[in-house]
């Protein structure tokens, strides 16, 4: 159940706005006046500053206990040339008396940053939103809600009532309320804030740590780095300990579960705004792994370039190689999410999207480990509601609702699979938020796409788990349910101290360690690294490599799981292990390529395909093993699944059809009649008309704004005696079934649109009837399908026969 009014989780059902005023947002605000001297006996109307946009009770005593108070006044020289900070500042706090601040300006140019605690920074629309770093705050989400579900339906926690869901709950402390760039740097943005912040910048920074605050907001230097990285660490710690580990730990003690996700969007999940500061820590307290796809933040084709979309454009190699990864990771190492990992899918993508999409999306959730599924959305409103279309019923107007169900049997079956056993993957990628707050960095989902291009399969690793629970045994590295060959770490800049000596022992024990374009330079904190620096430059375990050069490296070292014989930059691939089972799931992402290649499975006996759309075991016809090659031929949108164990012997198998060069191909043309029912309609059709050669269906002379289902039918000869015979209909927009000669021969919801016929063709004349359905979006037109290429509709071919 959402465990609040609406979207995102934080409103409490609108109790915070009864709430006393410690348990309201807080923020850290910045703001600064300009001067110069020497200028004896001056002085600033501080109050008057503050008051713009606070409210008129702003109080400016800094030793007052209300939450809109000052905190410090610091004047920081500036370069006379170009106006840039100088590091030397002053702390003028102590002259500041009812509002104003008496200062004998010193010689040269200085400017003057006043902070100070206040109730008015953040988006609008959170503004009466729950402090998710104040325990006592979060918990009037858990009174009001929580609580309350409980003492009604405690007799069903844990059966019928399976447990709470948080939606993209975050700090929200931008004006923008989706702004992905939210963070320490970003000039007039008030900062997440509350009292035991205060606290630990002070045991971080030191007790004069206020004088420090301004460098949240201006650069200058080394130290800059080192105040947002103490800030940045600690308001993710309590985000992580407040909010999601009190609920969390709250829905344990019941018997129930407790998922959700964060916004990740542009890679936010490692920033302030909308995002919760650290992907990890922000979800840890869940019992499963969690992440949304929506708005066209996945594309086809869109994997390096951006693309537009409704929030601007996406930083499409974050969608593409990372933001799965990331849910998947934190699946694989936290015990507790028992390898789980939640994905929102499919919701405002508009009627463009149909089911050709939707199984695309799902193939690339599936082949990086996503195994359960939350459709997005169903919607009760009347038709057409304009939130998150595609709706999958949509009131009955949805033509292709009736085969929705074959994309959710098979995601079923392919999440089955990939559950309840282990991930096996070569590599470990160092999660990059601590060196973003630090410094300059790379984002992990660089070395990621390196690897994935290559067929290495990884995972991403938090500090906190590399400090806290990983060893390195016989040059393994070893979390909770994972191992991994080698370690890589992305450009940092700066890494935290206990990182670095972390390092030092993983290499010392014999781990395999690649930094990217470089090695760190210093510690995040500021302490001193030199020696463990300069141990890692020398030891023999690591390597300094660019990133070009990071997979090739990986497989002459043997960190590899797989392998294939050509590069395929679009061939993803998964390996799961169960007892006496290994699963191996590849999948083709190229909207418009096919892969061709051998692969090399690391595993002894007979290999045979599960085709999971159709749910049947294929016999591999070459029957080859123990390490050789399989050939592997996979078509735009096609993924295949090979397994391997010891009792796969006793059931039933079909060859696994193989296109040849030695198979005939014939082109079938006919004369087609055409007829058209809407979803309301169907399965009662009108005659359209004829056709002798196939066409786009959605072109101006045709039906340009039909939505629904085209039947096309025609009769043929057929002599040809044969053991095995495919009908291949080439291109089709989208979904298609296949009548012959009377008798169902199987539905297609993407590409490859290919049917086995043996059996069913006969010589003389037979009868096709094939039903093409479309999208929505012909009729409808909605803004979110504003942003994509509208494809045609019908049957467009060549039709093929193959035998």
């Amino acid at each position: 159940m959402l465990d609040d009014d609406h979207f995102p989780t934080g409103h409490a059902a609108g109790k915070v706005k009864e709430a006393p005023d410690e348990l309201h947002r807080l923020f850290l605000g910045e703001r600064y006046i300009d001067t110069i001297g020497p200028a004896q006996g001056a002085s600033f109307l501080i109050d008057t500053l503050l008051m713009t946009g606070l409210r008129p009770t702003v109080s400016l005593n800094q030793n007052a206990s209300s939450h809109n108070k000052l905190v410090a006044v610091v004047a920081v020289r500036r370069n006379p040339t170009d106006g840039t900070l100088l590091p030397e500042y002053i702390d003028i706090t102590e002259f500041v008396n009812n509002g104003t601040l008496y200062w004998d300006v010193p010689d040269g140019y200085w400017r003057m940053f006043i902070i100070s605690e206040n109730r008015e920074g953040g988006s609008k629309a959170q503004e009466e939103y729950l402090n998710p770093l104040v325990r006592e705050s979060v918990q009037i989400l858990l009174n009001t809600v929580y609580e309350a579900v409980y003492e009604r339906y405690k007799e069903d926690f844990g059966e019928t009532f399976a447990g709470f869901f948080s939606d993209e709950p975050g700090f929200y402390n931008d004006k923008t309320t989706f702004d992905f760039n939210s963070k320490p740097g970003k000039r007039e943005v008030s900062l997440p804030w509350s009292k035991e912040v205060s606290v630990l910048l002070e045991q971080a920074l030191g007790e004069d740590y206020r004088k420090h605050l301004y460098l949240l907001w201006q650069d200058v230097g080394e130290k800059s780095n080192i105040v947002r990285y103490a800030y940045m660490n600690i308001v993710s710690k309590l985000y992580a300990d407040n909010f999601c580990n009190q609920i969390g730990t709250w829905c344990r003690a019941r018997g129930v579960e407790y998922i959700g996700h964060v916004l990740e969007d542009n890679n936010v999940h490692a920033r302030l705004g909308p995002g919760a500061g650290h992907f990890f820590r922000s979800l840890w307290g869940q019992d499963m792994s969690g992440i949304d796809v929506v708005l066209w933040q996945i594309v086809p084709g869109f994997d390096e370039l951006s693309f537009r979309t409704t929030f601007g454009e996406t930083d499409s190699e974050f969608f593409h190689y990372g933001l799965a990864k990331l849910g998947v990771s934190l699946g694989h190492i936290d015990p507790k999410k028992q390898g789980r990992t939640m994905c929102e899918l499919y919701g405002a993508y508009g009627w463009t999207e149909g089911l050709k999409l939707m199984k695309w999306l799902t193939d690339h959730m599936l082949v990086r480990g996503v195994n359960y599924f939350v459709p997005h959305a169903f919607t009760q409103k009347s038709f057409p509601d304009p939130d998150c279309p595609p709706h999958m019923y949509a009131g009955g107007k949805n033509p292709q609702y009736r085969h929705y169900r074959y994309l959710n049997q098979y995601m079923n079956r392919m999440s089955h699979l990939i559950s309840g056993g282990r991930h096996v993957a070569s590599a470990a990628v160092l999660y990059h938020a601590e060196a973003e707050w630090a410094g300059e960095s790379m984002y992990f989902q660089k070395p990621v796409k390196a690897l994935m291009q290559r067929q290495i399969d990884c995972d991403i690793l938090p500090i906190d788990v590399l400090l806290e629970g990983a060893n390195v045994i016989e040059g393994r590295l070893h979390v909770p349910q994972e191992d991994y060959r080698c370690l890589i770490v992305p450009y940092s800049e700066a890494l935290p101290a206990a990182m670095l000596q972390r390092l030092v022992q993983f290499v010392e024990q014999g781990l395999a360690v690649r930094f990217v374009d470089g090695l760190p330079a210093r510690s995040s904190e500021g302490l001193e690294v030199s020696n463990e620096l300069q141990r890692l430059a020398s030891h023999m375990n690591v390597k300094v490599l660019s990133l070009d050069k990071l997979a090739q490296d990986l497989v002459a070292d043997g960190h590899f799981d797989i392998q294939v014989d050509n590069f395929q930059p679009y061939l993803r691939n998964y390996h799961y292990i169960h007892d006496e089972l290994d699963v191996f799931m590849f999948f083709n992402e190229s909207p418009f390529d096919t892969v061709r290649t051998k692969v090399v499975l690391p595993v002894e006996g007979d290999v045979f395909a599960y085709d999971a759309f159709l749910n049947r075991l294929n016999s591999l016809s070459s029957r080859e093993t123990d390490f050789k090659s399989l050939s592997l031929v996979l078509n735009p949108y096609e993924s295949i699944v090979l397994i391997q164990g010891n009792d796969l012997e006793g059931y039933d198998q079909t060859p696994l059809y193989i296109e040849k060069e030695k198979m005939k191909v014939m082109d079938f043309e006919a004369e087609w009649t055409v007829s058209t029912a809407d979803a309301e309609h169907y399965p009662h059709f009108v005659e359209w008309g004829k056709l002798n050669s196939l066409t786009n269906m959605s072109l101006p002379d045709y039906l340009p704004y039909f939505s629904g289902t085209f039947r096309y039918e025609t009769e043929f000869e057929w002599n040809e005696s044969v053991t095995q015979v495919h009908l291949d209909l080439g291109e089709v927009f989208e979904t298609a079934e296949v009548w012959l000669n009377g008798e169902h021969v199987g539905i297609r919801i993407c590409p490859p649109y290919r049917f086995e016929i043996t059996g069913l063709i006969r010589m003389g004349r037979n009868r096709m009837t094939i039903e093409v359905t479309n999208t929505l979006v012909k009729d409808q037109r909605d803004f979110l399908s504003s942003f994509a290429q509208q494809e045609p509709s019908g049957l467009i071919g060549p039709i093929r026969m193959i035998y």
